[in-house]
Parts: structure tokens; C-alpha cells; sequence
């Protein structure tokens, strides 16, 4: 087999988080451009597009909405196909050994007004708009008895899971903590009581040291390809200094997470050529307990490539194009337009 500069076929990299390894395997593969393409023509009519003009097909009032009625820029809806709803909170009963729980929470959609501008495409001051949104909703739904931890989301293409082309973001209010942002904190706690140190701080500090996997940074936030990757191409925002809950920035601060986004979105969009992606904010949850060790964080996963039976079988991922190369092909992509 053909072996990488170092003399090995692959490389395992182990996550500082949650301890899961992942194996870089530059020989099977790939140049970062030789990921370009691919992706399924995913259009609609504006006649037909139920975010159009949400109220007229059927849509609920907006929960939240900027500009006139009439003349909107970004409103907040209901989803009329929910994944949670009402009910009794917190009400467990037993099915054999299984526990099952009603599924209560809330479920709403961010809808940006323009049909084809998505996110990466947008000014600095519209991705800031959406920013707003999500902050604003966040703090609506936080203190709710039945909300535990509120999930912010964009899917951005058919392969991401989009189901309406029409850009938009969902935010998802539940019982329950997530599986994977358990598995973060876990890991974040289990390093803080061992080092007394923020572990996303010291990812960090490495990243700004060592330089070769950081896209962008501003002055309150940094972009670079994660050292222990889940996908190729995939990108991480951190707030550069700690932070715990993304629902406390300031405006200032929520101005420069739009520029750090819209960097990361548009280098994604020009180097790859439009590919699908899913992009989601981890945050401390709401649930009243101290998380200080926790550190909030934007991951954008682009779908450039299809799990098969190693990463089905085993849960390792296996990445074909080095962390430190999709950083250097991706700061060509400077947005002209921010």
C-alpha cells in the first residue's frame, strides 16, 4: 500500500473531547479539490415554496419577525411537522425493559426572506440578522419547565437533509440533553477535573499556535479545520476567549460571529462548489446546573463523502484529506463581498 510522508499507511488521531480516534488515511485519496462536485440540483419554484409567503400557505403567525408584515427580512414559525409537541413533561412510563417518555419540546423554523441567497452568500449584516434570531428565540425557550437544552441548526442542501431548498434554520427546545452534546460535556468535565483547564481553551491555544489549521480568525472568533476531524472539510467556530453559553453574547460579539461564519460558509462554497452541509451551535444546556468548564461551538459537517461498513461497523471515521491541507486550500477563498 502506499504509504503517507510519514512512512505509515494511515494516521489515528484521537479527539482531546471525547476520546474517540479517527484514522487520516492519505493514501487512499484524495486532493482537497478532487472533493468538488457531486451534489444533486435542489431547486423549487417560488410558486410552489410553502416558506414564500409562510402565513399564505398555511403557516402559523411568526413567533418573531424583522421588518413589516408585509415586508419582512426573517420571521420565525411554527413547524407544522414537529418533532416535539405538547405534553406532560418530565412523565416516564415502562414498556418491558424500555423507558419511554412523551416526545415534548418545541419546534420552530428560522426563514431568511431572499429564496436563492443562502447563508454563505449573504452580507455579514444579514448572517448577523439570523444570529439575532437564534439568540432571541433561544432566550424565549430556555426557561420554559419542559426545556432542557434548546438545539440551533442549519441544513443547507438534499444530501444535508433539506427538505425546502429555501434557506432556513430550525431550532428544536427538548427534555432531554442530546446524546452527542453529553458525550462533549462528559469529556470537557472529565478534562477540567484532571487539568484544571478548559480543554476547548486548549484547543484553542494550540490551533493559534500552531497556526496550520486556522482559516480565519477575527477579534472574537476563530475558524480552523479540527485536529480530529468527523468529516472531511469540516470547520469549528470558537468564541477566542471562554465562553459557556452562546445566548450571552453581545452584539458586538454576534457581529463578528457573522463574519467568522460567513468566512467559513463562503470558503466552504467557493473551494468546494456549493457542497451540502449541516451546521449546528453546541452550548451549555439550560437546565440550571453550572457548566463552566464548557466552552459553546459552532461544527459545520459538509457532506463530501458516504459512510460504508468500516465507519457503520466501528463508529471511526475514516478522513482522506489532511485536516492541515483543507485549511490551506480553503484560506484561497477570501469573500470579496463580507
Amino acid at each position: 500500500m502506499k504509504k503517507n510522508n510519514s512512512g505509515y499507511v494511515s494516521e489515528l488521531r484521537q479527539d482531546l473531547v471525547s476520546g474517540d480516534w479517527m484514522i487520516i488515511a492519505t493514501g487512499r485519496a484524495k486532493r482537497p479539490n478532487s472533493f468538488i462536485g457531486g451534489r444533486q440540483k435542489f431547486e423549487q419554484k417560488i410558486s410552489e415554496c410553502p416558506f414564500e409567503n409562510p402565513q399564505i400557505t398555511g403557516h402559523s403567525e411568526p413567533l418573531l419577525i424583522y421588518g413589516k408584515r408585509n415586508r419582512w427580512s426573517l420571521q420565525v414559525i411554527k413547524n407544522k411537522f414537529p418533532v416535539v409537541g405538547y405534553g406532560r413533561c418530565s412523565t416516564t412510563h415502562k414498556e418491558g425493559p424500555y423507558t419511554i417518555m412523551e416526545g415534548v419540546g418545541f419546534h420552530e423554523i428560522v426563514i431568511t426572506r431572499d429564496h436563492k441567497k443562502h447563508l454563505a452568500l449573504m452580507s455579514v449584516e444579514k448572517i448577523a440578522e439570523v444570529l439575532k434570531a437564534y439568540q432571541e428565540r433561544y432566550i424565549a425557550l430556555m426557561d420554559h419547565e419542559c426545556v432542557n437544552y434548546v438545539f440551533i441548526f442549519h441544513n443547507h442542501g438534499r444530501e444535508a437533509g433539506a427538505s425546502i431548498p429555501h434557506p432556513h434554520s430550525q431550532i428544536i427546545a427538548l427534555t432531554i440533553l442530546p446524546t452527542d452534546v453529553k458525550r462533549s460535556l462528559n469529556g470537557a468535565k472529565k478534562y477540567y477535573e484532571e487539568h484544571h483547564k478548559c480543554v476547548h481553551c486548549e484547543i484553542l491555544k494550540c490551533e493559534r499556535d500552531e497556526k496550520s489549521r486556522c482559516v480565519f480568525h477575527n477579534k472574537h472568533f476563530a475558524v480552523f479545520s479540527p485536529f480530529v476531524p468527523r468529516v472531511n472539510f469540516e470547520l469549528r467556530i470558537y468564541p477566542r476567549k471562554h465562553q459557556s453559553n452562546f445566548e450571552e453574547i453581545t452584539e458586538a460579539e454576534r457581529m463578528s460571529l457573522a463574519e467568522a461564519l460567513k468566512q467559513a460558509l463562503y470558503r466552504l462554497y467557493k473551494g468546494l462548489k456549493d457542497p451540502a452541509y449541516n451546521f449546528f451551535i453546541h452550548t451549555a444546556p439550560c437546565d440550571g446546573k453550572d457548566y463552566k468548564y464548557y466552552h459553546w461551538h459552532i461544527e459545520i459537517l459538509p457532506k463530501t463523502n458516504t459512510w460504508a461498513g468500516i465507519e457503520l461497523g466501528t463508529g471511526v471515521e475514516i478522513i482522506s484529506v489532511k485536516p492541515e491541507d483543507v485549511a490551506k486550500f480553503l484560506r484561497k477563498f477570501n469573500p470579496k463581498n463580507k
